[in-house]
């Protein structure tokens, strides 16, 4: 779900997450903070910003009639 800290790092081009984070506001991508202040982005959200295909898991279906 979410990318992993060295995904983080490869993607901004920095590891101290101050300046992940600076990067990641410059370049409008959300995230979201864990208990360390580290930040946490969506790896669909990334693919999909980065023009690929996320993958959408089929799931049970509600069907009427």
């Amino acid at each position: 779900m979410f990318m992993t800290s060295d995904e983080v790092a490869d993607m901004t081009g920095y590891v101290r997450a101050k300046e992940q984070i600076r990067w990641l506001e410059a370049e409008r991508f959300g995230y979201v903070l864990d208990a360390d202040g580290k930040p946490k982005v969506l790896r669909q959200v990334v693919i999909a910003r980065l023009g690929g295909q996320v993958e959408h898991k089929k799931g049970p279906e509600l069907r009427l009639g």
